[in-house]
């Protein structure tokens, strides 16, 4: 599935942010641990002021984002401990040196990642063939067939597309055409004013022009090319939607007869492009933005052919850029982590390279880390603490006032259809068939993006298989899928940096698991976008005019909240567009709240480090947040992510929960005080 069309669903499958741990230093099993609710926070700031610096003010202080990085927390440090396991998961591989099999697989990816000798005498070289067909292009026909080459192999030109569930009939799987195409984060980045964007559109021309010229054009030339690959992307932005405007499922949604597709794109002979790609068995896709392909038709008729085989070049040599030698990493890091995102150095290559091995076989690593590092214990631990938060939540849905009995009923039976996978998969992919070898690393990245676009394609015509995972088990991350009505939670999002899981108290484990993820992922299903598919995960309105009202004004009172935010400089977090990931972080803390109360330690009230329960409980959610940021790193978050920087995660939704003012003595003369009749009350 390709890059454009990735982002693109992730309206569909919304995800939980990650979260971020700290290296930990190394202690002998007796040894007695320190409370990390405790060591991050800082004294020196009012809990009732700013909650997110009190509780992690102290961790952050003494911790400065590393070089390598443009950001540092709980998930990153939950990262380290994942990296040092699947390093050795790889070293073992190696040492084993098996002729097939899954050890094959991996100690080869390894071993072709970390081959720098190697990887630096190719230069260009694994690419050659492939930029020597497009080179060879010379009408709009071919340009299309070649262009439905390069999504074959993970490159997605000109448009995004890919499977999955059709949101409107969950069993089945569709095709879906969306925008993409563009070589910036998205189209804000083509026409925004402010410096911060400006300056990342400015600084673009030359990160492409680098690459041409590493391509072998003069510097005259490059930047030539450069301008009119940069006219052509400009273009397609200008049709493309921003990112408020993708959440909308049924704005995005526009099933069309594959054999009607030319009403939109006139001068493209869709039929044969998708058959180029690999669509088979169905005779409809469903198209996100026609507009966008309205656009798209018009560029593949009348720009210079010269110029569409430059764009297919550079995109082709820039997505492969980060699996060849050392002066094309460099450009890429420069452009898209330096100027982009604010990190100062390249990270270590083994964490690089597990990361393309993360992408490409993560699920054959998966296998062996579960094996390895997810008991039975852990595994039923969080089992019941998902029943835990169901109950919380069915208690407080049956006592809504504002939503009427037949629409309650209905959302009740959702809630409890939502299928919820811990851990990991019951059955594994099976990875044989792709070819990994200790050649060129850019080649195995590149079969693994085949073998992964045909597996996507293989699904057309066959029954939705609901048991799937869409993660790895060893991510730290979660998400809830609207089509499959349910929540994922791989092993990784329940670490806590240097802790086994038997020594985390429960009031931590509410707030940081039960809250921030369990809760969270379970109130995606009833946020502005989830709430808009039925118990079956079919795109359906189930709600009754009177209620959809009462939801959209409460969560009219969330986006306001959030619009007055501005994390960085003069930029404000966009309220509508995070609309969905704020209503799951608040549902979360109330009905994870909920859960805890349920638990014998919360009943017991006894104070750990001085901290009652619940106080230990926003202390908890709030280590689930525990992040800085560079500031680049902010400012494009803020245009392109759905989710609320980690500060207002926590400070954004605490001041609409009623015990929060009660733990922290809030009072209307702190900062994080809200009246109670501007506060949020929908759940």
């Amino acid at each position: 599935m390709n890059k454009a069309f990735n982002v693109l669903m992730a309206a569909a499958i919304c995800f939980a942010a990650c979260n971020n741990p700290q290296k930990e230093t190394p202690q002998t099993e007796s040894a007695p641990k320190s409370d990390i609710l405790v060591d991050d926070i800082d004294s020196t700031v009012n809990p009732a002021d700013d909650f997110f610096d009190y509780a992690n003010g102290g961790w952050i202080k003494k911790n400065p984002i590393p070089g390598d990085e443009t950001s540092w927390g709980i998930a990153k440090l939950v990262q380290e401990e994942l990296y040092s396991r699947l390093k050795h998961i790889n070293e073992d591989a190696l040492a084993k040196n098996e002729k097939s099999g899954t050890s094959q697989q991996i100690a080869d990816f390894w071993y072709s990642g970390m081959d720098t000798t190697s990887i630096e005498q190719k230069g260009l070289e694994p690419l050659a063939g492939e930029l020597s067909k497009i080179n060879a292009l010379q009408t709009p026909k071919d340009i299309m067939a070649y262009t439905a080459h390069m999504h074959t192999y993970g490159v997605g030109v000109f448009f995004g597309e890919g499977v999955g569930q059709d949101l409107k009939a969950s069993d089945v799987n569709a095709y879906y055409m969306s925008q993409g195409g563009l070589g910036m984060p998205n189209r804000d980045y083509y026409f925004n004013t402010d410096a911060r964007t400006t300056k990342v559109r400015q600084a673009y021309p030359g990160y492409v022009a680098t690459i041409f010229r590493l391509m072998g054009a003069d510097s005259n030339l490059a930047n030539k090319k450069a301008a009119a690959v940069m006219a052509l992307e400009t273009k397609l932005a200008r049709s493309s939607r921003k990112l408020e405007d993708l959440r909308d499922p049924y704005k995005n949604y526009h099933k069309m007869a594959i054999s009607s597709l030319n009403k939109i794109s006139s001068h493209i002979d869709w039929p044969q492009t998708l058959q180029q790609i690999g669509v088979q068995h169905v005779d409809s896709v469903i198209v996100g933005q026609p507009e966008f392909y309205h656009t798209l038709d018009e560029v593949i008729a009348k720009e210079n052919i010269a110029t569409l085989r430059d764009y297919m070049a550079f995109h082709l040599v820039s997505d492969f850029s980060a699996y060849l030698s050392k002066p094309f990493v460099d450009a890429h890091f420069d452009f898209y982590s330096k100027t982009l995102r604010g990190a100062e150095q390249q990270r270590p290559r083994w964490k690089r390279v597990l990361d393309s091995e993360e992408g490409a076989i993560g699920e054959a690593l998966g296998q062996l880390f579960a094996k390895e590092y997810f008991n039975e214990m852990a595994k039923k631990r969080y089992e019941l603490i998902v029943e835990n938060v169901r109950t919380a939540y069915k208690n407080r849905m049956e006592k809504l006032d504002w939503m009427s009995d037949s629409t309650k009923q209905k959302a009740l039976h959702k809630l409890a259809t939502i299928h919820k996978k811990v851990g990991y998969p019951d059955k594994w992919k099976d990875f044989s068939a792709l070819k990994i070898d200790r050649g060129p690393y850019a080649l195995n990245m590149m079969r693994a993006n085949e073998w992964w676009n045909n597996y996507s394609l293989n699904k057309l015509g066959k029954p939705v298989d609901r048991e799937e995972w869409d993660m790895t088990p060893q991510t730290y991350n979660a998400y809830y899928n609207p089509s499959n009505n349910e929540i994922v939670l791989p092993a990784g999002i329940f670490t806590v940096p240097g802790y086994r899981d038997e020594e985390l108290d429960d009031a931590l484990v509410y707030g940081y698991a039960a809250a921030s993820t369990v809760g969270h992922e379970i109130t995606h299903g009833f946020d502005d976008e989830g709430r808009q598919y039925d118990e079956n995960g079919n795109l359906r309105n189930w709600w009754s005019k009177e209620d959809e009202e009462q939801f959209n004004k409460r969560a009219a009172v969330l986006v306001k909240q959030f619009n007055a935010f501005t994390p960085v400089d003069s930029l404000h977090i966009n309220g509508k567009a995070t609309l969905g990931e704020n209503l799951a972080d608040l549902g979360g803390i109330l009905i994870g709240l909920d859960a805890f109360k349920m638990t014998e330690t919360y009943k017991k009230g006894e104070k750990i480090s001085g901290f009652t329960p619940v106080q230990r409980f926003f202390l908890g959610y709030s280590l689930g947040w525990l992040y800085s940021q560079r500031k680049a790193e902010l400012a494009t978050r803020l245009l392109t992510d759905v989710h609320s920087p980690a500060k207002y995660r926590v400070n954004g939704p605490f001041p609409n929960v009623p015990e929060f003012y009660e733990a922290f003595h809030v009072t209307p003369a702190n900062k994080m005080y809200i009246a109670d009749s501007a506060r949020v009350k929908l759940w």
